[in-house]
């Protein structure tokens, strides 16, 4: 790809998702996207079940047998490098033919219905962290695929750490 290719993919990116931060938008430090995504990702996700959970209060909660260390191993580390690489080649697919927002938007309503399938209403909550991992997987793309895959697993690895504690020591449910 030419550089002025690669000028006009950046500016058709960087525009429609610019109130992200730039951490989670631009590839520039690694660990700082990871903090950053995270906290992008699991502060709102708060709001959002908290919302969730006044307006649905009924909604079934999503099971999570997290009752020893290997149920938190399977929350904290399998699961999210398991779903990034499931995200990565959806997302791979999806850049070769729309927008990388457009990838990104489809990307989380996907795992929103996905997610929705053990608990509807948890799907209304896990679209938006979906929606930061993707678009740390399309930011991070431009660097390498390694990076790619290790910055959203290790923010949704971060999302899933603290439900994965309170879960295991019963103190609560997932979030």
């Amino acid at each position: 790809m030419d550089e002025t290719a690669r000028s006009l993919q950046a500016a058709q990116w960087t525009a429609p998702v610019s109130f992200l931060p730039p951490a989670v938008r631009e590839p520039r430090r690694l660990w700082l996207s990871i903090v950053i995504g995270w906290l992008t990702a699991f502060l709102p996700s708060l709001l959002i079940g908290a919302l969730v959970t006044h307006l649905f209060p009924q909604s079934a909660q999503p099971q999570l047998p997290v009752s020893n260390w290997l149920g938190v191993f399977l929350m904290v580390v399998f699961a999210p490098v398991t779903e990034t690489l499931i995200m990565a080649s959806v997302l791979a697919i999806l850049l070769r033919f729309v927008p990388p927002t457009v990838a990104v938007v489809i990307s989380a309503i996907g795992w929103g219905v996905a997610h929705s399938m053990a608990a509807p209403a948890w799907g209304l909550v896990i679209w938006w962290p979906f929606f930061v991992f993707s678009t740390l997987f399309v930011a991070w793309r431009r660097h390498s695929l390694a990076a790619a895959i290790l910055v959203p697993a290790s923010a949704h690895a971060l999302q899933n750490l603290l439900p994965a504690l309170l879960l295991f020591y019963g103190a609560g449910t997932a979030i």
